[in-house]
């Protein structure tokens, strides 16, 4: 795997290299996840510190593509789409580290226009100089995209801004999923591609998912759970909680193992191992799943 901003240097990019890059652990050595409670405002930055600080992921005159949940218009308390504080908080943490751009990103399942006025999104960033809001639902803003070790996403068409940037941040919201049990990070890059129908029904979804991160890879995950939806996702309305918290971690998997256990989904406890795209995505190797053997910081 090269970093994207090796790939960005070589010029040489073609489809199926895997643009990856973050943090690569020593063998032992465990991933941090760190936990931050507070004001929706506040508690983004309280947990990039924790993991060192926004300076360790952006850089100056970076690229920075945010792949926030904005795929349903609806309210931010139905916790159907990314709190509009912490994409606001995270996207002008970028811009003070000195990104050139930063493109916030999703392929919506709803009318573009309402998913940015419904979720609060739209307004939150209105005014951002450096802040793109960019909904792809046109294939012409996409790529095709071999991934040779997947066994079952074995080509897919990934929005080229993900191709072209330096760092990638990973802004899902913590809800229950019809079809995968829960939806959080690693099923959140789902919307960064053209055709999502395909997982569905051309492969087995939860493997697809896992195999994702064969070509992107986010540099840094963050899970708002200022409000998690438990039932009826991902569209909801469905029963809601309040924990006015996120969840950070370079590590993918990490940071979905330890999502899982901070909320009672459909009235049970789970584990990450329990969520089968997560299980497979430590399987294949992209991270820990185990919350025991993570560096769990409460800020």
């Amino acid at each position: 795997m090269i970093s994207r901003r090796q790939f960005i240097k070589s010029g040489t990019a073609a489809a199926g290299v895997a643009l990856t890059s973050g943090s690569v652990l020593a063998q032992g050595e465990k991933p941090v996840v760190a936990v931050a409670k507070g004001k929706p405002n506040e508690i983004v930055k309280k947990a990039v510190d924790a993991l060192g600080g926004i300076k360790k992921f952006v850089k100056q005159g970076d690229r920075v593509v945010i792949k926030a949940n904005m795929g349903f218009p609806n309210p931010p308390d139905w916790s159907t789409t990314t709190h509009p504080e912490v994409v606001k908080s995270i996207a002008q943490l970028c811009l003070d580290a000195g990104a050139q751009r930063v493109i916030l990103i999703d392929n919506p399942l709803r009318d573009a226009q309402m998913c940015k006025e419904k979720s609060g999104i739209g307004a939150a960033v209105k005014g951002m100089k450096g802040v793109v809001l960019a909904m792809l639902k046109e294939e012409k803003f996409y790529k095709p995209t071999q991934v040779p070790k997947a066994k079952e996403l074995k080509s897919v068409a990934v929005t080229k801004e993900v191709l072209r940037a330096n760092c990638l941040i990973n802004l899902p919201t913590a809800k229950s999923h019809s079809a995968t049990g829960v939806s959080l990070g690693i099923k959140n890059l789902m919307g960064l591609v053209w055709d999502r129908s395909a997982y569905h029904n051309k492969m087995e979804l939860n493997m697809a998912i896992a195999e994702q991160l064969y070509i992107m890879k986010p540099n840094l995950t963050i899970i708002d759970c200022v409000y998690a939806l438990l039932t009826n996702g991902p569209a909801g309305p469905g029963k809601t909680v309040e924990l006015n918290t996120v969840v950070a971690s370079t590590d993918p998997v990490a940071a979905d193992s330890y999502t899982v256990g901070i909320a009672r989904w459909y009235n049970r406890d789970w584990k990450g191992s329990q969520v089968k795209y997560i299980k497979n995505a430590y399987e294949l190797g992209f991270g820990e799943i185990d919350v025991a053997k993570m560096d769990v910081k409460k800020v």
